[in-house]
């Protein structure tokens, strides 16, 4: 790894009923996840384009995937203002834990949820 290349390449969210995590993040981002199974789980892929060095990721059901709130922290792309999806969160069915907040002019907003499945999840935005 190196500065030019992205420390992360890809992510999985873990949850134990897929068909009630779509629903949430498709309604909290506005989003349509496609749903596939490999290698003996099912996953939901988050929109992205093939192949052009941006990180993306999947919520997958399956051996080795158990929601939690203690695991490592994500932080989903929630510009332009990332209000417009917390404000979401909870008629989605998930729970804000902690409201936008800002960390700098230069950085941005933070906020976090806990998503339908118990994920301990984040939002970041530059305003």
């Amino acid at each position: 790894m190196t500065a030019k290349e992205n420390a992360l390449n890809w992510f999985e969210i873990s949850v134990s009923d897929m068909n009630r995590a779509k629903k949430f993040y498709e309604t909290v981002f506005g989003i349509e996840m496609q749903l596939q199974e490999m290698m003996g789980m099912q996953m939901a892929f988050f929109p992205a384009e093939d192949m052009n060095g941006k990180v993306s990721g999947s919520l997958v059901q399956g051996p080795n995937h158990k929601p939690s709130m203690d695991g490592a922290k994500i932080y989903l792309n929630g510009n332009p203002d990332l209000a417009n999806a917390l404000a979401k969160v909870e008629a989605a069915g998930g729970k804000v834990i902690m409201p936008k907040t800002k960390i700098s002019d230069e950085i941005g907003c933070m906020a976090f949820f806990i998503d339908t499945e118990g994920n301990n999840v984040a939002l970041h935005s530059n305003n």
